[in-house]
């Protein structure tokens, strides 16, 4: 077929989409300023950085020019108007991109690099849907975007007379491509869309090879130091042991000194009654990092601990202290399936898991935001729930909270009155200049600071009523920074808080050494086993070792810093910080300066990456005899991976959910039960997946474990109705009229959807009349036992 060529697009129109293409990324640019500068971040929004972030985005339109020029004219020549509405999607796609992740930037202050891929879909989405969502502004943006693009293309036609005497304009692309390679790029001023995709590069293609002088490189037979004996009276009994994880407690928020000091009065407080280390470093800038470092001293793996996909046998304080008799648990008022918290707990046999599931309805959610969304339970209601679960006095217990509330988006209970709190403080006149601007642009997440201080407040005084209070140590401290407000320095966002309270402290100190939360499990285990016969291995495989002690500031450690996920970009080499390249000398104030003499931080790092890489992924932390929980597997042959992978690709647990559903409703019983029993090797908590195998296991005509599973579905999740569903049918099928009448006073209590069911309710009470079943008596107690102790089987 002919075709004129009057009817193919030519450099002209090219030209112009590329020059469109720049000018709607110089808008993206001046929105980033602009509300940086409104939310107190920049003093200017048209000053040197933006004109460097100007030179930046000509870059990335030069060298997306250059790259797109090729398939424009090949497509062209082939089918005319092809290449260019080929060019013209794949234009509006990138500045949609970027302005996802200048929108991302300007919510985190740091731009979305490598870590992208430590991330599950089903994080992502949760992490987007509570950070204020897929609101319509999305879809608005999008299409401003378009709209301006489009309109920008079609006002060049009218100014294209004076393009057209330049040199080759692929030429010209490319001069412009290499300038910006001599410019000194940072986060705020790059190309965010470029950003990603080099750190994507960097990671992937990153040498981590290690040759190993001896198997297990982690491991260490000397005796940590007992440096809290001194400061305690213990007693005869061992102590419980509490942790409070604060989401964002950062140091810049609280104690002496603290810049954005005046929000934490409690936490202020409890440092002058506390051993404080006021300059502790989180060992990772994300919540992903805590649980392992505080809890196992352990490395990181390529994107966190917990997103490995086969643990290595290790030791943690948890598995530890219940193979000395502590009952353990973990408390939370999320999702505990985010980061992988449950896979973890589940590996270290932890006794008892609350999260968002288990709060029934007598406790109230944390407000929803502009989207519907809701991370889960507040931080009071969360110690609420937890001052209402029954405590053993004869057992030592060991309890960790993670609060969520100090998290985005801001959403505190009472949030006019904190926020007029928030006033009250600033009229006070203690803070000035940029911090106060700073402050009255995020009042909100000062005023959340407030609610969660008040309820650190509630929950130490509610511990005062618990059994064996006057032998308790709480540890208290921040898994990060707060994100939003804006960081001083590259250290910034692990610098946080460490504080060790107890009844039984016979002193108080105030350390200004450099600390992380390696040191923690070290130091508490080495205050336990210099009092108490404790069957604790000889040898240990520690990242960290026993707090430094010292009330001057002095840094003599080595510390591995993960910024994010897939982003081991930090090492502090002593009194000095290795950072993206740079090296800094660290102050006693946590400033850094230009550093002018040499560190080693660099090869330590590229050191430890190698380390890291080879004991995760060769399970190589410790041997298995030495691990108190041998890490468990459920065991598939080759055969039957072969089919879960070709059925179901491990990625979204609701999408394998539905698939093992389909096979259950199709009678095909043993792959459902089998998808179900994959599904929950990766995602224990997945409670849909727990009522399928239920269901499946009483179409079997399995009673017994049926029963015992949806028990356990209920313990669970008591609000959750889907459970009480499933074993009204199953206590139905199997004459259990009395279960079932027991059943229906636990479902009105705990669930507040208990209407949704009001079917099965009515069936139960009917049958347990029809029987002669008195609503008034009682399941015997050997039965109630018998059930409640079934475990999950299949």
């Amino acid at each position: 077929m002919n075709t004129s060529k009057l009817d193919r697009y030519t450099l002209k129109q090219y030209t112009r989409l590329i020059i469109s293409f720049f000018v709607v990324l110089l808008v993206l640019t001046t929105y980033q300023y602009t509300t940086l500068y409104f939310k107190g971040v920049v003093d200017i929004i048209f000053g040197s950085s933006f004109f460097n972030a100007a030179v930046h985005q000509i870059g990335y339109a030069s060298l997306i020019g250059v790259i797109l020029a090729f398939p424009f004219n090949f497509w062209e020549n082939l089918r005319p108007r092809y290449g260019f509405n080929l060019v013209f999607v794949v234009l509006i796609l990138l500045l949609i991109i970027e302005a996802m992740l200048i929108s991302y930037y300007c919510t985190a202050l740091v731009p979305l690099g490598s870590d992208l891929l430590g991330y599950s879909f089903s994080d992502i989405k949760m992490t987007i849907a509570n950070s204020g969502g897929m609101s319509i502004s999305l879809f608005v943006g999008v299409v401003v975007i378009v709209g301006m693009f489009f309109g920008l293309y079609k006002v060049t036609s009218k100014y294209y007379h004076f393009i057209s005497k330049m040199y080759p304009f692929t030429i010209i692309l490319f001069s412009l491509f290499i300038m910006t390679l001599f410019m000194e790029g940072k986060p705020i001023n790059q190309n965010k869309t470029q950003y990603l995709a080099l750190n994507l590069y960097d990671t992937s293609t990153e040498d981590t090879s290690y040759k190993a002088d001896v198997e297990y490189p982690l491991i260490k037979s000397q005796q940590i130091e007992n440096v809290l004996g001194e400061y305690f009276e213990l007693k005869e009994e061992k102590p419980n042991i509490v942790f409070v994880m604060v989401e964002g407690l950062g140091r810049d928020f609280v104690g002496e000194g603290a810049e954005y000091g005046g929000f934490t009065p409690f936490l202020d407080d409890l440092s002058t009654k506390s051993l404080y280390w006021e300059n502790c470093l989180s060992n990772t800038g994300r919540t992903f990092g805590v649980l392992p470092s505080l809890m196992g001293s352990l490395p990181f793996g390529k994107s966190g601990f917990m997103e490995l996909e086969k643990y290595p046998n290790k030791l943690t304080l948890y598995s530890i202290l219940k193979n000395n008799g502590y009952h353990t648990s973990f408390l939370q008022g999320t999702n505990s399936s985010f980061d992988n918290v449950d896979r973890f707990l589940l590996s270290e046999n932890v006794d008892y898991v609350l999260d968002k599931s288990g709060f029934g309805n007598q406790y109230t959610l944390q407000e929803e935001d502009a989207a519907g969304s809701t991370w889960g339970y507040p931080d009071k209601e969360l110690f609420k729930k937890s001052m209402s679960i029954p405590r053993d006095a004869n057992q030592p217990r060991m309890e960790v909270y993670m609060t969520i509330s100090t998290h985005e988006p801001f959403l505190p209970p009472r949030q006019d009155y904190f926020e007029n709190e928030v006033e009250k403080i600033l009229a006070k006149g203690k803070h000035q200049g940029k911090i106060k601007k700073v402050i009255e642009k995020n009042d909100n997440v000062f005023a959340t600071l407030l609610y969660t201080d008040d309820a650190l407040k509630y929950l130490f005084e509610e511990y005062k009523r618990q059994p064996n209070y006057d032998n308790t140590i709480f540890v208290v401290t921040g898994d990060h920074r707060l994100i939003p407000i804006p960081q001083r320095n590259n250290l910034s966002r692990f610098h946080v808080p460490l504080m060790i309270y107890s009844p039984m402290l016979k002193k108080t100190r105030k350390m200004s050494a450099l600390n992380s939360h390696f040191d923690v499990t070290p130091t508490l285990l080495a205050l336990l086993e210099g009092k108490y016969e404790l069957k604790t291995p000889k040898k240990v495989a520690w990242m960290g070792s026993a707090l430094d002690m010292n009330e001057g500031y002095r840094s003599i450690k080595d510390i591995p810093l993960m910024r994010n996920k897939n982003e081991l970009k930090e090492f502090v080499d002593g009194e000095k910080l290795f950072s993206d390249g740079s090296v800094y000398d660290i102050d006693e104030n946590m400033d850094l300066g230009t550093s002018f003499g040499g560190s080693k931080g660099e090869s330590k790092l590229k050191n430890f990456k190698a380390m890291n890489a080879y004991v995760t992924t060769n399970d190589k932390i410790i041997p298995k005899d030495m691990a108190v929980f041998a890490v468990k597997e459920e065991k598939f042959t080759d055969s039957e991976i072969i089919w879960l992978n070709s059925v179901y690709d491990g990625q979204d647990s609701d999408r394998g959910y539905f698939i093992a559903r389909d096979f259950a409703f199709d009678k095909e019983f043993d792959k459902a039960l089998l998808l179900c029993r994959y599904i929950l090797s990766m995602a224990p908590s997945h409670i849909d997946t727990k009522i399928l195998t239920g269901r499946v296991n009483v179409w079997q005509g399995n009673y017994k474990t049926s029963i015992g599973i949806l028990q356990e579905c209920i313990k669970m999740n008591p609000n959750y109705i889907d459970s009480y569903a499933a074993l009204f049918d199953v206590y139905f099928w199997s004459d259990r009229h009395l279960e079932a009448l027991e059943l229906v006073d636990l479902a009105q209590q705990n669930s507040s959807s208990v209407n949704e069911i009001s079917d099965k309710i009515a069936r139960a009470k009917r049958q347990a009349r029809k029987n002669g079943v008195s609503l008034t008596k009682k399941v015997p107690k050997e039965q109630t036992k018998e059930t409640a102790e079934l475990v999950f089987e299949e």
